[in-house]
Formats: C-alpha cells, structure tokens, sequence
C-alpha cells in the first residue's frame, strides 16, 4: 500500500480556524496567551505553548492579575497571603513543559508577568542591564546590542522571559567563562515574598552577589516569590564565527569532551541511525572580521498552516502503519536539507554561500521568527508546535550528563542503536539529539558538575493511550540518562518520571528548601504537583492504565502499558534494570 493510500485512509478534517486562515489575507500569528478566562480575570484556565501538560491537564485559577510595576506585586501577593490563597507566577508564552505555573485547586490565584515587560537600564559604563522579569531575551539582546553591549551565553530560542529563564535554569551551550546557564550572569534579583502581618503581607527582597539566597533565587522553579527585576553582567558586543563540520560518528563518545574545550560556543546535533555528528566550530573574533551573519533557525520560523497539517498526518499515518522505513527516509532527507542550509544560518540575513558565517552575537546567539508579525503574509503562518492548529504535537526529554561518565552514556546509546537502528528515526525527524555544554553552577538547583546537555523530541499521540512506534527505546534511553548515569533533568523540558528523586542529586538542595519555607513559610506559592516533584509528598509517579506510555510513571506492571495493544511491562535491552513498554515479541 503507498504512503499517499495510506494517509487517505486516515481521518483528515481541517478545524474551520484553518479553513479560515488558508481563504483569507492575515497576519502572521502572534502565539495566544496561555491564560484564558471566562470572565474578565476570573475563572481561569492556563496551559503551556504546547496546549497540554504532561499528564494532559489544564490547569484552574480562580483570578489572574496582570502587574505593570513592583509596587503592583507587592499589593497582589500581600492580598493573596492575607486571604491564604495559593499564587502561581506565569509567563506571557508559558514555554515550560512540566506544571510549575499551575496553582493548586480552583481558587489559586495566577500572576502574568506579560506587562512587566520593560528594559528599566542598559548601564554601558557598568556594562549592566536591569530589565523587569516579563522581559523577553529578544528584548535584552536587541535592547544591550543598540548599546554595544551583549549577553554571552543565552539559551537559542528568543521567546522566552529573563523571569522563565531563570526559573527553570535554562541556558546555551558553553564551557568557557562561567559557562552557559544565564543565571550564572546575575548580579541582582528583586523579587516579592509573603510576609506575616507586621511587614503588610508582602515583602521585597534585594538579593545581590554578597548574599547566600541569591544562589536559591537564580534557579527558584517559582516557589520562592515573584521575581519583580533582574540585573546581568553584560559584555562588549563582540563577532562570532560558525562552521558546521559533519563526521561520522564513529568517535563521538571520545570527541564530545574535547570538542566543547576547544571552541567557545560549542554545540554537537547527532544523528544516531545515520551515524552522523554535526559538530558547531563556534569562537568569538575580532570585532573587525568582515561578515554580517544571522541565524534565523529553520525549525523556528513562521511554517504555513496547511504544510503542518500535512506533516502531522504523514507522522500518524507513519505511527499507524508502524512504518519505519518511511519515519527513516524522511528524517534523512530532512537532515539533508537542514545541513545543506545550515540550519538557517546565512552570511548576510538573506543567503548562505559557505563557511565560515560571520557576524555580530545578537544576530546568532538566539532566534524565533515565527513570533514576529508580517502584514504582508497571505498564508497563515505559525510556529510548528502551535495548539490552535493540527501541527507538531511532541514529547521531550532533556537531561544533563558529567563530563566524568558522558562518554560511557553515549556508548550506551550506541548499543541501542546497534540493536533497533530504525528506532532513533523518529527523533532524527526532530532534529536529532542537540548536545550541549554546561558548566557546574553555584545555583542550589543548577548543574552540580560540568556536563552534557541532551535534548532529544519525538513524537507523541494525541491519544494517551496509544503506544509510539519503537516505545520501549525511547523509555530506555530516558531511563538510562536519569538513573543509571544520574542524568539532572531540564526543570523546564522534561515529563514526570525525569523528576523522580531529583532533589537527592543536588549537593545543596536542603539549603534551596530551607531559603523556599523561610520566604514562604505557608507554601502559598507551592502545589501539590510542586511538593511531589521535589520529593516532600510522595505519589508524583501515578499509577494507572497507560501512565508509563506518558511517562507519568515507570512501568511495573503491564496495564502502565498498553496490552490490548501488544506493548507489555520488560525489562531494558541494555539498562537491564530499566522497566519499558515494548511489543510482544520485542
């Protein structure tokens, strides 16, 4: 039966949203606010960019607030903790995978930092900048840069806020310095706690380096307060320059820790089933070196509507069929296309025409264009994971791995690979596994030792019950990274199970718990959700029909899997003491 035969058995019913879009002239989206109420601020629902959590939940709150200034935080959380009511703080784009914005119950209370969106100071002889913590890194990079300044480590995506950025630890990709997490460029934070009634209810603190609490609130998870304003160290903009260079992968578990020593901006994409690693020869250069490059990342740009509808049904009619050899060639001719244009780098913003690309930091370190807006646009255009339309849907996975045991994990990786190479086919068709070098942090919750950073999607059901092509693999690679080789989950990409046990592997974690009860003694900014994920409730992992499918839990029995389907409760191929869904027979 052909490909084409196939997708035309499968259910194809475009929502009226799209069919709108693709008959008239518009703009290009502009992502919704993961709030919604049904009254003005009240009776609210809030979910992350993808439109689900892991568990598949939307989360409640009785009202949101919007604040513009510090004085307007100080008034919400003093009225929250007079009434004892639960707060969560979320952003204006809500990137988080995991449930660290939801409040606990119905009557919790949200608190947006959408309008606390100002650059307040770029200090050029300091070389500082203060922003609020509704701040975009779009904004921080363009708003140093008209200043000469720059942020030298920052994570790839420009969506995100200085406030989410430090919440969940995120960060790029670098050994060199004090390494690539953002919190590590901090100087000072500002940020609003419950207080009893003799302080008014509220209570601003001013963490600056010579203060302890500064290493709790860096990477905070938002347990502690809301954060009103940062401060970062900033550095004289200066040029990089980028050369992609693809090996065979032959010697990649030897390479990886030399590689991100060598070069400053260092960053691997590997393609397991191909044997393919793109390794990023990325350095600062003199200022004067002639080039004005841009990255405008391919997967982060505007993607028509309709070619994402088109997309999404040829993956489930891939999963459906349990069609492998199709999962396997489109993810090469996917991966060729993206080398051949180097992932959207260019040497002047409009075209590629070789190597190496050069050009000024805030032009490379971050992109997101489909966040823009193009009047000029006839066909609805999106980023691909938008909700509102039948686009990508994905797990990920993200954990960090010592430099002291990264080459044994990848060699482990090679064994599964060695076994079921069609497997790793699936997360070639989003973009391969993206390695990236972090250093040890002086965060409580930040990295505990110089690491590899591996970030690896793939594909996910719109059905919770329905296993995905090569199950078992992925589960075996996920458990691999987090037990046996300690991986440290992503706190801001990840499912549940990469949370289990996660505070024992933090040198500092009673001292992060101990700042968290003295800001916030009543836990008004913690959840249910948030207790258990640290380790002071038990029962994050559920137990249910289906739950390991989602990774809310690690098989143990063959209902956490799918046996009407043929997928059972086994043990790893390689990770002996792993538990996975596989089908019968595997």
């Amino acid at each position: 039966m052909t490909f084409l035969k196939r997708m035309s058995q499968l259910s194809f019913k475009p929502t009226p949203f799209l069919l709108f879009f693709l008959g008239f002239y518009v703009v290009l989206s502009t992502p919704e606010d993961p709030i919604n109420c049904s009254s003005h601020n009240t009776n609210c629902t809030i979910t992350n960019s993808y439109g689900t959590f892991p568990d598949r939940s939307i989360c409640q709150a009785q009202k949101v607030f919007y604040p513009t200034q510090e004085e307007d935080l100080l008034r919400v959380v003093a009225s929250a903790t007079r009434k004892g009511k639960k707060m969560k703080v979320a952003t204006s784009s809500s990137n988080s995978v995991p449930k660290w914005a939801c409040p606990e119950g119905h009557n919790g209370w949200l608190i947006s930092t959408k309008y606390l969106n100002r650059v307040m100071e770029i200090d050029a002889e300091k070389k500082t900048a203060r922003v609020q913590s509704g701040v975009t890194l779009k904004q921080l990079m363009e708003g140093a840069a008209k200043a000469g300044l720059a942020l030298p480590y920052t994570p790839y995506w420009w969506g995100s806020t200085m406030g989410g950025i430090l919440g969940t630890g995120a960060h790029g990709s670098s050994l060199w310095g004090k390494g690539s997490a953002v919190h590590e460029q901090v100087v000072e934070i500002r940020i609003v706690t419950p207080a009893p009634p003799e302080h008014g209810y509220a209570k601003l603190h001013i963490l600056t380096e010579e203060d302890q609490h500064l290493n709790a609130a860096k990477v905070s998870l938002g347990l502690l307060g809301v954060i009103s304003q940062i401060t970062f160290k900033l550095e004289p903009l200066f040029k990089r320059s980028i050369t992609y260079v693809t090996e065979n992968d032959s010697n990649l578990e030897n390479k990886v820790i030399t590689f991100g020593q060598e070069h400053e901006f260092a960053d691997i994409i590997w393609y397991p089933n191909q044997h393919k690693a793109v390794y990023r020869v990325d350095d600062r250069v003199p200022i004067h070196t002639s080039g004005n490059a841009v990255y405008d990342f391919i997967p982060f740009r505007p993607t028509p509507a309709i070619q994402l509808l088109l997309r999404r049904t040829r993956e489930e009619a891939e999963e459906f069929y349990g069609d492998s050899e199709e999962k396997c060639l489109v993810a090469k001719t996917d991966t060729n296309s993206l080398i051949a244009s180097a992932y959207g780098l260019t040497n002047n913003g409009l075209v590629f025409s070789g190597f190496p690309a050069v050009g000024f930091h805030n032009h490379i370190q971050a992109s997101g264009s489909c966040l823009g807006s193009d009047r000029n646009t006839k066909i609805a255009t999106f980023c691909p994971w938008d909700s509102r339309i039948k686009g990508d849907f994905y797990h990920i996975t993200t954990f960090s791995i010592g430099l002291s045991v990264v080459k044994n994990f990848i060699e482990d990786l090679k064994k599964l690979v060695e076994l079921k190479p069609k497997a790793f086919c699936s997360i070639e068709m989003y973009n391969g596994i993206l390695m990236r070098y972090v250093k040890g942090s002086s965060a409580y919750l930040g990295k505990q030792e110089d690491s590899v950073d591996f970030n690896i999607a793939y594909y996910r059901s719109k059905d919770p019950m329905a296993p995905r092509l090569y199950e078992d693999i992925i589960e075996e690679i996920e458990q691999i990274g987090i037990f046996k080789y300690g991986g440290l989950p992503h706190w801001g990409k990840n499912r549940n199970v990469a949370f289990e046990g996660v505070m024992n592997k933090y040198k500092n974690a009673d001292k992060f718990l101990k700042v968290k009860d003295e800001y916030d003694p009543e836990r008004l900014f913690s959840s249910e959700w948030s207790d258990q994920a640290l380790g002071l409730k038990k029962r994050l992992m559920v137990s249910k029909d289906g739950c390991a499918l989602e990774g809310l839990c690690i098989c143990s029995n063959h209902n956490h899997c799918a046996p009407t389907k043929g997928y059972f409760c086994r043990p790893g191929k390689v990770y002996k003491k792993a538990r996975v869904c596989a089908v019968s027979g595997y």
